[in-house]
This record gives C-alpha cells, sequence and structure tokens, in this order.
C-alpha cells in the first residue's frame, strides 16, 4: 500500500499495489501495522456500507462529537464519489480546511478520515456504494453535522445535490470565527 498525504493532517489516501497476473490483481487494502506505522488509527470496530440509488445524493458531512469521535476508512466499490472531509479540530493548523478525494470504484483508492473531522460525499454516478470501516461503535446521540453549503466552509461541489436527507440539509452553520483581541 502506498500513502499519500493530503494537506490535512491525518487525512490519508491509501492506494493499493497490485500484484498482477494473468488472472488479475490481489492487493491489501487494509493492514492494522501499515496503518500504525504511518501514525494512522488501526481499529475497527465497525464495518458499514451506504447504498446510494441516484447520481447528485449528497450525504453528510457527518462526525461524532466527544468522546465518541471516531476515524473512518471509506472506498468506494461502485460508482464514484466526490468525497469531502473537514477539519473541524479548533487545535488544528489546517482547522476549517477541506479537502476533497474523487473515489471510483475502478481507482479502489481508500481514504483514512481522522477523529474531528466531518464527512461527506456527493455521487456522481447512479447505484454507487461505499464501504467503512469505524473506529468506534456508533453512538446515535453523538452524531452531528456540517452543512454542505455552510459558507465559512465554503466547499467547491462539482454540481448541486438533487437527493439529500432533510437532516442534512438543516444542520445549522459553523459559528464564526473570532479572532484574540490583540
Amino acid at each position: 500500500m502506498r500513502f499519500r498525504e493530503t494537506s490535512i493532517s491525518g487525512l490519508v489516501i491509501v492506494e493499493p499495489e497490485r500484484l498482477e497476473d494473468a488472472r488479475g490483481f490481489f492487493a491489501r487494502t487494509f493492514d492494522p501495522h501499515d496503518f500504525a506505522a504511518h501514525g494512522l488509527d488501526p481499529a475497527v470496530a465497525e464495518t458499514s456500507v451506504a447504498f446510494n440509488a441516484v447520481a447528485l445524493t449528497l450525504r453528510g458531512l457527518h462526525h461524532q462529537v466527544a468522546p465518541y469521535e471516531e476515524s473512518k476508512l471509506v472506498r468506494c466499490t461502485r460508482g464514484s464519489v466526490f468525497d469531502v472531509v473537514v477539519d473541524l479540530r479548533p487545535a488544528s493548523p489546517t482547522h476549517l480546511r477541506w479537502e476533497a478525494v474523487e473515489l471510483t470504484a475502478e481507482n479502489r483508492l481508500t481514504l483514512h478520515v481522522p477523529k474531528g473531522c466531518a464527512h461527506g460525499y456527493l455521487t456522481l454516478e447512479d447505484e454507487t456504494e461505499l464501504a467503512y470501516q469505524i473506529s468506534q461503535p456508533h453512538v446515535p446521540d453523538a452524531g452531528a453535522g456540517v452543512r454542505w453549503d455552510d459558507p465559512l466552509v465554503g466547499i467547491e461541489w462539482p454540481a448541486v445535490p438533487r437527493v439529500m436527507s432533510e437532516r442534512d440539509a438543516s444542520f445549522p452553520d459553523l459559528p464564526p470565527i473570532v479572532s484574540a483581541p490583540s
């Protein structure tokens, strides 16, 4: 596996290294020892799948609040998505920065989303499916979110969503950043 850093600390693109022959290829997509060696959380408490019937479906931007934060490994197994992560960690030098990665069934990239970041995506094709490995058991009451079009974050989505849940559409704006007096 190749681990590619992004502009957000802890947000890493994991690219499988293929061993190819006449049958096709084989590639590791997860190894807890390799993940730990790269400073990533290797814990897996849950695995999940998300199926999206229609292109331009938006899910997110979701996160779990303390003390239930979770890291995630996200991979697109069918179709394609514009996958977005927003750094919500107040002490992070990239606080409120967002990064997007196109995940597709063809490129087989996996995204490691660190604790303290919000995650969401816009499907680019009908019948898109994502697989998740999540570090902590889900706690429904700890779920929170950032609105997809929050002006403070300013995500540049490739298209306007056609489908999203009422909950995702109604997340409140983040509070404005107040700078300390000089």
